[in-house]
């Protein structure tokens, strides 16, 4: 039997499939950073940061006092069942945030597929039968237990921790409810630092608070290279639309937009700054991404094809970081 020829015989295909992939890889790469894409940023356990200030108008309802009575009860039972287990205020934020993206707080007997209850826990997924995950203390207790096993869920997150339990078709969207958890646990529960973070960030008056708002509103939305809105961004449509809503006007594209106001340096950033990521930080002529800065080490950003608006820290040590950022409204430098 002559080994070799089968051998030889596979020999264009794998040329071909490594063609392929070589064409593909460098194809991705020229995209993403192309496209406005910045690495990937460390996480951290205080993504959103949001204090419960309301924001701007247009922004869904981030605290207590606009619930409704029903959503109300929902919450405090939650945060009782939760404490009852033992778990730590930062377990009831997590469930609270869930439950406001899964069902905005209502305990529904509807939704995706077999989707039920306050959770939108599925019983095909093993969360237990349809009259189990519509009572409220057993689909909180269900959903603290699970998440109390994950590794390092105290360290994670919110959105991240919501999402390792939940495993959501929008990963991201939790982080947008984490003011109006936080502000139902200081309300139900008389706790005043329910993120186990320290000080939150207060979102600044005017067009830095305005634009920081919009942008938090538009968490979850996919990122979609070219995109303005209003479904989809990519990370400078994102800022344009931001800082519109603000009544500022800023140019399309990211390195433009690093000369659309005054420049500072990064460590003296403050709430509603852009801050940039370039191949050659020293180069502004190679900027390829844009975030909004929202004070207390975060960040609101579109980031890369397959990701979608999203919350998270800024990765001051990334060495793509731009040490200037720019802040909108100011008269513009070449410093």
């Amino acid at each position: 039997m002559n080994v070799l020829r089968p051998l030889r015989l596979l020999v264009p295909f794998v040329a071909i499939a490594a063609a392929l992939g070589l064409f593909l890889g460098i194809g991705f790469i020229a995209f993403s950073t192309g496209g406005g894409g910045g690495q990937s940023a460390s996480y951290g356990p205080c993504d959103a940061g949001l204090d419960s200030s309301p924001l701007a108008s247009g922004r869904a309802p981030l605290r207590a006092a606009d619930l409704s009575d029903d959503q109300r009860r929902n919450a405090a039972t939650i945060i009782q069942v939760a404490r009852n287990l033992g778990a730590p205020p930062r377990a009831w934020l997590v469930a609270l945030a869930t439950a406001m993206q899964e069902s905005t707080l209502r305990n529904i007997n509807y939704g995706d597929r077999d989707s039920l209850g306050l959770f939108q826990q599925r019983p095909s997924q093993g969360w237990g039968s349809p009259s189990q995950v519509t009572d409220p203390t057993y689909s909180t207790t269900i959903f603290i237990q699970r998440l109390l096993a994950v590794p390092g869920w105290a360290d994670m997150p919110v959105t991240v921790a919501a999402q390792t339990v939940q495993r959501s078709a929008f990963p991201d969207a939790y982080a947008k409810w984490e003011g109006l958890a936080a502000d139902l646990v200081k309300q139900l529960a008389d706790v005043s630092d329910p993120a186990g973070c320290g000080q939150t960030s207060v979102l600044p008056e005017g067009a830095a608070g305005a634009a920081i708002a919009f942008a938090l509103k538009e968490v979850g939305k996919p990122y979609v290279w070219g995109a303005t809105g209003p479904n989809t961004y990519d990370c400078s449509g994102l800022m344009l639309r931001a800082f519109q809503a603000a009544g500022i006007n800023l140019p399309r594209v990211s390195r433009q937009q690093f000369y659309a106001g005054g420049h500072v340096p990064v460590a003296q950033a403050q709430p509603g700054d852009l801050l940039f990521y370039a191949t050659d930080p020293s180069d502004p002529a190679t900027i390829h991404h844009v975030v909004l800065y929202m004070g207390n080490g975060q960040m609101v950003e579109a980031p890369y094809t397959g990701q979608s608006v999203r919350v998270r820290p800024v990765p001051w040590d990334y060495a793509e970081l731009v040490p200037l950022a720019t802040r909108p409204g100011t008269t513009p430098n070449r410093a």
